[in-house]
């Protein structure tokens, strides 16, 4: 719990500072002068004013927010001496820079932890593919299960190096919610080329990116043994007898490929009432070969009966350590945040027309939880999530939503094209229904992380 806390807290105190350093940065280029400069709301805990400067640095009590506050006729009087300080006083080019900064600082931070990432190396799984599930579009595609992606290519795209297992499942995420079809290039039995099959992912016409949706592709994992690891005290496996370092080789004499079959069979293992289904299992232990009767324990979740027996099912995956040079990695990272920032906000566009469910918005309470999670797996997967979360604030950030700096950007798109500012009556109406509209999405997010946390 204090290590979610301390992660989170983290997250946003350097997103939020990133962002608003940018809209800073700008603004005394600009020549505009910044009144203050706040990470947080509420009760300052520290303020500072740097020798020589006009710009007063707060640290708040609640990290939700910052803000850059700015000379600005519209706010408070302004000395004739100062006025070309101001903000409204600037230029049309030079205000929507300001605005801009923000978000695009978010972004930059997303390429620089996108890039460490790939110069510092991360281990991950290789890409071979585990058994596909029963009526998915890979066992369709005539997939087993064991085969190695070496490349994959979307829609008309050239083929690109599949470099690990969450690569390769990055590329299906983005062309299952794109609707475009994928083709996957297996390795030959000399280890190069071979083989091509094709998964017309057009056809699921997917609306979030969840269990099912893998499910119905059929890549679920990568690859492992059908071994048990860890046995549980007082769980199913120990009560059949089972071992550590068990090797599964049938279930009610059904052969179990990898271990993702195996943990298929095992979920199977209870009726649909909620009734213990007793499997026997065909195993290998110490080189002998054993017949053993499994009961797994049934367990309500999602809304359906389950069988679990208490025992880590599957070996350790194949790693492969992903690393990029100095341009390579650069390159990668910036064509990360750029698929990131787009797939994010086709996610919005279908949102919004409908296409793609509302599940898909996360609140404070997941970004939390997913927080302390990457932060418990080590250094480089919490670089990953603050690189995606800081891509996610810059995009927000951009809307056109009046509260937000899109929302400031289309004012003067509005001024740029008729040559007059946005009247009073209207700011104020915008501003009304653009707090609606995101306190709307605030709620849903919010109501999406209390369903997630509890279901």
């Amino acid at each position: 719990m204090l290590l979610t806390v301390f992660a989170f807290v983290l997250a946003l105190g350097l997103l939020i500072t990133v962002h608003e350093y940018g809209h800073y940065r700008v603004a005394v280029a600009c020549g505009v002068k910044v009144l203050r400069f706040s990470v947080g709301f509420g009760k300052p805990l520290l303020r500072w004013h740097p020798k020589g400067s006009s710009t007063e640095f707060v640290l708040c009590a609640l990290p939700l927010g910052g803000y850059v506050r700015m000379l600005d006729e519209r706010e408070a009087p302004v000395e004739a001496s100062e006025r070309h300080l101001a903000f409204n006083t600037q230029p049309l080019k030079s205000r929507a820079a300001i605005v801009v900064a923000g978000p695009v600082a978010n972004l930059l931070l997303a390429i620089v932890l996108y890039s460490v990432v790939n110069w510092v190396g991360v281990e991950e799984p290789k890409a071979t593919l585990a058994g596909p599930t029963v009526g998915s579009l890979a066992e369709a595609a005539g997939i087993k299960g064991g085969e190695w992606v070496v490349r994959a290519s979307t829609g008309d795209s050239e083929a690109s190096d599949m470099g690990s297992f969450e690569d390769l499942r990055w590329r299906v995420t983005q062309a299952a919610l794109s609707g475009d079809d994928m083709t996957l290039w297996l390795a030959s039995s000399e280890g190069g080329v071979g083989r091509a099959v094709a998964l017309p992912l057009s056809s699921l016409n997917i609306r979030e990116a969840n269990l099912e949706l893998y499910q119905r592709i059929g890549i679920m994992a990568p690859w492992t043994a059908p071994v048990l690891g860890d046995v549980i005290e007082g769980g199913a496996a120990q009560a059949a007898g089972l071992l550590a370092g068990d090797v599964v080789e049938s279930v009610d004499g059904q052969p179990v490929a990898d271990g993702q079959a195996l943990r298929s069979k095992i979920r199977a293992g209870v009726s649909d009432a909620g009734e213990a289904l007793t499997q026997q299992w065909a195993l290998r232990r110490d080189g002998q070969r054993l017949s053993i009767a499994v009961t797994p324990k049934p367990e309500h979740q999602d809304g359906a009966w389950m069988g679990r027996i208490g025992a880590y099912v599957g070996a350790p995956p194949a790693m492969v350590t992903v690393r990029h040079g100095l341009i390579d990695g650069l390159v990668n990272g910036t064509v990360r945040t750029w698929e990131v920032s787009w797939l994010t906000l086709k996610m919005m566009g279908r949102m919004v027309i409908g296409q793609a469910s509302l599940k898909n918005l996360s609140g404070p309470l997941t970004i939390a939880d997913y927080a302390g999670k990457s932060a418990s797996l080590g250094f480089t997967p919490y670089l990953i999530f603050l690189a995606l979360i800081s891509v996610s604030l810059g995009v927000l950030n951009l809307l056109p939503l009046p509260v937000l700096d899109g929302g400031h950007l289309m004012y003067y798109l509005w001024e740029g094209v008729t040559g007059r500012s946005v009247s009073a009556v209207w700011m104020e109406r915008l501003q009304r229904g653009g707090v609606g509209i995101l306190l709307a999405m605030m709620s849903v997010a919010l109501f999406n992380d209390v369903a997630r946390l509890t279901g």
